[in-house]
Parts: C-alpha cells; sequence; structure tokens
C-alpha cells in the first residue's frame, strides 16, 4: 500500500484509537530519560514522546518479559499442573528501526523450531509501529555500521517519519494497512510529501556516519582471530560482571527457570527470568564446574554473541548498534571500542606475518 499521512495533532486521537482496541505501549519521559510503558488513561495520552532519544530497556521487555509465570501446579501429580499460554492484542508505538532489527533478531531465534510459545503467542498478538530517528544520539551508537537505520524488511505494521506538521506512514503488512484504514485519520502522501521524505532520508544520512573501520560482514571472521587475544583480559580487569549491559540489550534472549515452591512444598509456580552471561554462575553445572569462571571468558563470550554467533544462528544482526550496553556499563567499557580494537590488532597481525614472510625470502 502506498504511504499514508497522520496529521500531527491526530496523533493524540490515533492512540487513543489504538487504546480501544489494544493494550498501547509508548515511550514517555521518565526524569531525563525515557521508557516504553502501557498508556492506560487517557490523560497518559499526553505523556507520549515520540521525540524520544533512546529508552532505558528496549521494546522486547513486553514480548520477553523480565519475569514470567511459565506452570502453576497444585500438587504431586502431574495432571494438576497448569500452563496458561495467552496473550492480549497490544500494539507497540514509537519503536526505533534498531528496536524493530532487534525484535526481528529475537524472533528469528525465538520462534525457531521448537517454538518457544509464550513468546509466539505474545509476538502474534503484537503489531508494531516504528518511528524514524534523524542521527546518533550519543558517541556509542554505531547503527549505520550494522544496517539498522532503517526498519528491516518485514515484521513490523507501520512506520512513522516526522515531517513537522504531520508523520509521513509507510504500511508494512496487512494488519498495519487495516489499523490506518480502521483510524479513518490518514490521508495517501503527496508529492510534496515525498520530497519531504526524501529530504529527512537526506539529512538523516549525512547525520549517520560509519563509525568502525572494516565493513562489519568481516565482524565475524574478525572476532573469531580474536579469540585469543589479550584484549578480553585487559577490558576484564574492569568489568564487575554486574549483567547491566545485558538487561538493557535488545536482542539478548538469555533466562533462567526456577520453581517456587509454596509452604506445602507440593504445591508452586514454575518461572522464567532474564538471566546474564556476565554472572558468574550463569556457565556452572552440576558438581560446581564452571565452563566460564574467569571474568574475561564470560566478556569475550558476551562480545562473541553480538558480533558472531547470533548472526551465525539466526541470519540477523546480533547487536544493531543502539549503544545502550556502553552507555550504561558502570565500568565504561564500550562494545563499539571493542570493535575497534580488535580491527586494530587484526591488522597489526597481518603486517607482522607480512614482514616475517619477506624476512623469510
Amino acid at each position: 500500500m502506498l504511504p499514508q499521512i497522520l496529521p500531527k495533532d491526530k496523533l493524540a486521537d490515533f492512540a487513543r484509537f489504538l487504546m480501544g482496541e489494544y493494550r498501547l505501549a509508548a515511550p514517555v519521559a521518565k526524569g531525563h530519560q525515557f521508557a516504553f510503558e502501557f498508556i492506560e488513561t487517557p490523560e497518559d495520552v499526553g505523556r507520549i514522546r515520540m521525540d524520544y532519544d533512546i529508552t532505558i530497556l528496549p521494546p522486547k521487555k513486553f514480548l520477553h518479559p523480565m519475569y514470567e509465570e511459565l506452570l502453576r501446579f497444585g500438587g504431586r501429580d502431574p495432571a494438576t499442573g497448569e500452563a496458561p499460554i495467552q496473550a492480549e492484542p497490544t500494539v507497540i508505538l514509537g519503536a526505533h528501526p534498531y528496536d524493530l532489527h532487534a525484535i526481528a533478531t529475537t524472533d528469528a531465534a525465538m520462534r525457531a523450531e521448537p517454538a518457544d510459545p509464550y513468546y509466539a503467542t505474545k509476538r502474534d498478538a503484537t503489531l508494531l509501529i516504528g518511528i524514524n530517528i534523524r542521527g546518533y544520539v550519543n558517541d556509542e551508537q554505531f547503527m549505520a555500521d550494522m544496517r539498522t537505520t532503517e526498519p528491516p524488511e518485514g515484521g513490523w505494521d507501520l512506520f512513522m517519519t516526522d515531517l513537522g506538521d504531520r508523520y509521513y506512514v509507510e504500511v508494512g503488512s496487512d494488519a498495519g494497512s487495516k489499523l490506518h484504514q480502521a483510524a479513518g485519520m490518514f490521508t495517501q502522501a503527496a508529492g510534496d510529501d515525498h520530497k519531504a521524505k526524501q529530504a529527512f532520508d537526506n539529512e538523516k544520512a549525512s547525520n549517520l556516519p560509519k563509525r568502525l573501520p572494516y565493513d562489519t560482514r568481516y565482524l565475524p571472521e574478525l572476532m573469531s582471530e580474536s579469540y585469543d587475544s589479550l584484549l578480553w583480559d585487559a577490558v576484564a580487569r574492569r568489568c564487575f560482571s554486574c549483567g547491566t549491559c545485558t538487561n538493557v540489550c535488545p536482542t539478548c534472549y538469555c533466562f533462567d527457570v526456577q520453581d517456587k515452591l509454596n509452604l506445602d512444598a507440593a504445591s508452586g509456580v514454575r518461572r522464567r527470568q532474564w538471566d546474564s552471561c556476565q554472572l558468574h554462575t550463569f556457565a556452572e553445572v552440576a558438581g560446581g564446574e564452571n565452563f566460564r569462571e574467569h571474568r574475561s571468558s564470560r566478556l569475550r563470550h558476551r562480545m562473541f554473541r553480538k558480533g558472531k554467533f547470533i548472526y551465525e544462528q539466526t541470519g540477523k544482526p546480533g547487536c544493531v548498534g543502539c549503544g545502550r550496553c556502553s552507555v550504561h556499563c558502570v565500568a565504561d567499557i564500550s562494545i563499539l571500542e571493542a570493535y575497534q580494537q580488535i580491527a586494530d590488532e587484526a591488522a597489526v597481525s597481518a603486517m607482522e606475518i607480512a614482514a616475517a614472510r619477506e624476512e623469510s625470502q
């Protein structure tokens, strides 16, 4: 379907329309930062900030919650177990392109066979409405390198670009088409709207320079070459293994499962919660063996997950370049800096090898 136009003064009406049909999650101000929250009352509509810079946590928290009940059991008989898998129809309004890519990555991981039914049910019940970005908002972002400055090829429903007094709205799915038609507030974009969108895109491109000294298609290979690098030990000396980086990451989806028993020691609930590969206990197994006992091996594992493993597993970016992990790291560890350093090390190694060959000849 051709792009549509939503007057900016109709955004509140559109949000109220969405609230009448779905649970609505949108970005709101939290002090000097921003967070996605459910918009629950008509008064809350005024809190929506489509001009936000970046949210503390990504919108994945609505699809893969921090805490989630998997099973409720009432006794020792397995037949008493109940595992309700359900989800309310939801719209996530205002997701940036890199977060849309992150959701696509999580989709590829969580819906691979055997699919996670809890995630899949919520994802099937959720519509995604994205909002465009104008450029980087901090020095730790590198979305241009990760090719996440535009929405992914699929998986979203509407995508909005702020043209000043109106939104230029691209339609990404049949559900998105039905949604804007039902709202009755949109008109088809005209020639001036397309020109304004092109001008926005041209300005945006100039505000998103690449920050890595190589094409990221080589990142998995560079990561492989850096496996035994002393870089990981050096960076790990600053790391507290607190797990903040994985909590704010939009593509981290690891979780732990625990049974919580009631006082009768027979009934209770089984729930999962976010886990972090940076925690000392993450790779600990029966007998006390720990396959990543040292901080350097845990930090290296996370960097490899972001730059190599997830991409090889899903074909989607494991890191979308949002910079959240670096901004919130209490030790000021930068994933962008690490990716720059491994390239420098690879170049030095190549020069040393070439020099050694010349000497041998």
